[in-house]
Formats: structure tokens, C-alpha cells, sequence
């Protein structure tokens, strides 16, 4: 039972420390996004169209959803 109750925690420990390292990579990959989208965001302002509206009322819906996932 004790050898048992020993693999179980070295298990545990593998998992918690995978878990870490996933959310870290998860993080950044989320902070590439942001800066990818607010790159995007000035580039599509500076874009009009032909009417003289810019296309970040399309942006801001899908943004607002995506910032909100961790």
C-alpha cells in the first residue's frame, strides 16, 4: 500500500508540474494573441472603408470574448 501510495505521488508531482508548465506556455501564447490582435486593430483604423467607416466594430465584439478566456 505504501509503494502504491508512493508511484500515486510521484504521479502527482508529474502532473503538477506539467500543469505549470503548460499554463505558462498558455499565458504567453495568450499574450502573443493580444499584441497580435491590437496589431491588427491599428492596421484595419488606418484602413478605411469606402464609405469612411474603419472595421474595428467587427474587432471589438470578437476581442471582448477572447480576452476573457485564461
Amino acid at each position: 500500500m505504501e509503494r502504491l501510495n508512493s508511484k500515486l505521488y510521484l504521479q502527482n508531482c508529474y502532473i503538477i508540474k506539467e500543469n505549470e508548465r503548460l499554463r505558462k506556455k498558455a499565458q504567453i501564447l495568450n499574450q502573443e494573441n493580444q499584441q497580435l490582435l491590437f496589431e491588427l486593430k491599428q492596421k484595419l483604423s488606418k484602413t478605411k472603408n469606402p464609405n469612411g467607416s474603419n472595421n474595428n466594430n467587427n474587432l471589438s465584439s470578437s476581442s471582448s470574448s477572447a480576452s476573457g478566456q485564461s
